[in-house]
């Protein structure tokens, strides 16, 4: 075979991998080299798989912004010549130019417009129709839809070097490395397909006059619904109850342990509020039991393990960065979980709290006052702070499901800036400010012993008053 020829029938390189995360390495290291004209399959959609080949946007977006303005403009135009010039008619007594009266049908051909560019907008910029691929010739490429990740470096790119891509494809760990060549078989449309087309045409009439025949006579039978479950969907609203489940739950949770890839962040110290070196020096069966049960919840294969006993060894630190952004970040969490029990200070004194006491439910546990000296780190450590707010405690539920794990650690941090608030000593707080806060203290004082000699003196005369 000639150089010609075979440059002729070289489309490019597929490489196979068998995993996920070796398919987006390998993007990475192809676009890294500079290779722009790749492509990926792979038998479901892989999140993160665009940047890491390096697809930049597609101008498909103003493609539709395009034609929705054409669409609005055709229906705005449409109508004011339709009902402003041509044939003026009243209208529940608007105005033959009433743009808001004209809106309904530009918003329907503005969604038009915009659904058609996209629609034929993507088919152009992919090149299709295509009825056949290059890459189609490979027998293992079937296994695109299956189990099975494939990478794919065009030869059209500027960068292209058989070779060079060869090893390339060979340096990111794939055990399958094959060249595209051209596809033998016959371009030519067979002719049974242009007689099905016609038929099929044909056929498309016969709905088309029997829908017509219908406009225009009349019939004593019922309606006939083609899609009946278009007419009587199912749909469920928020809190109802469905046979569809075995819960009878219409709305349905999470996935237990779905983590969207990227997200996954931190260790297990950070995941548990659990100091494993320790947990391993104690009893290295346990951390590697409790290990195990985390991970196979994060898979979704069990419930998550039960909330440790009190011997744990729990962090006594913070394992993330605590700074303003992230005490911020815990202030905003803590007003929207926590303070509807606790206050927004933290002396459980939360409208929830003081609505229970007022009505003296029996089954109310109070919450508890987190100024309280029992749960100062010194004796209720952060890691264990961590584990209640994610697995609860007593009446409280626990709020894995509803606060990131970064934003549990955000209100361990404030809860214990709260209780700093409360009970710092003086020597903590800057030289240059210690005088303005002593003064702050003493006035507040001054102002606590009026509001008492004032409420004393009140209770005073309204005792006067009895007597």
């Amino acid at each position: 075979m000639s150089e010609s020829k075979v440059e002729a029938t070289d489309h490019g390189m597929v490489a196979e991998f068998t995993t996920v995360d070796s398919l987006l390495a390998a993007c990475r290291r192809v676009r890294d080299a500079g290779y722009i004209k790749t492509d990926a399959f792979t038998p479901f959609p892989v999140h993160g798989i665009d940047k890491a080949l390096g697809i930049k946007p597609t101008i498909l977006p103003w493609i539709c912004l395009v034609a929705g303005i054409t669409g609005t403009m055709t229906a705005l135009v449409m109508q004011i010549w339709m009902n402003s010039i041509d044939y003026q008619y009243i209208i529940s007594g608007k105005p033959f130019l009433s743009l808001p009266a004209f809106i309904p049908v530009a918003f329907e051909l503005t969604i038009l417009f915009a659904a058609f560019g996209a629609f034929f907008g993507m088919w152009a910029l992919n090149g299709l129709p295509k009825f056949s691929n290059p890459v189609f010739t490979d027998p293992r490429f079937d296994r695109a839809t299956d189990d099975r990740f494939f990478l794919y470096i065009d030869s059209s790119d500027e960068r292209y070097d058989e070779e060079g891509v060869r090893a390339l494809l060979g340096e990111t760990g794939s055990d399958y490395i094959n060249k595209v060549v051209e596809d033998e078989s016959p371009k030519q449309v067979p002719k049974f397909i242009y007689s099905v087309w016609a038929l099929s045409v044909a056929a498309s009439i016969i709905p088309l006059l029997c829908v017509l025949t219908m406009r225009v006579t009349n019939s004593s039978k019922p309606r006939f619904h083609i899609f009946p479950d278009m007419d009587f969907s199912p749909a469920r609203d928020a809190q109802q109850t469905t046979s569809l489940f075995g819960d009878n739950r219409a709305m349905r949770p999470d996935v237990p342990g779905t983590v969207a890839r990227g997200q996954l962040s931190g260790s297990m110290e950070a995941l548990t509020g659990i100091d494993f070196d320790a947990l391993t020096a104690v009893d290295p069966g346990a951390a590697a039991q409790l290990v195990a049960a985390y991970q196979d919840e994060a898979a979704g294969t069990t419930t998550p393990p039960a909330e440790p006993v009190d011997d744990t060894p729990w962090l006594d630190h913070i394992p993330v960065t605590v700074d303003e952004a992230l005490l911020a970040r815990g202030k905003q969490q803590f007003g929207i979980y926590c303070s509807v029990c606790h206050g927004m200070s933290g002396l459980g004194n939360g409208l929830v709290n003081q609505r229970a006491t007022e009505k003296q439910f029996d089954t109310w546990v109070p919450p508890s006052n987190l100024h309280d000296t029992a749960l100062y780190s010194e004796t209720y450590p952060d890691g264990k702070l961590f584990s209640t707010i994610t697995n609860g405690v007593r009446k409280m539920a626990g709020y894995a499901s509803q606060i990131e794990v970064q934003d549990r650690w955000a209100i361990v941090a404030y809860v214990r800036a709260l209780q700093l608030s409360q009970n710092a000593p003086l020597d903590v707080v800057p030289a240059e400010k210690q005088a303005e806060v002593k003064a702050a203290v003493e006035a507040a004082k001054e102002n606590l012993k009026r509001q008492e000699e004032a409420a004393a003196k009140a209770a005073a005369e309204r005792e006067k008053e009895q007597n």
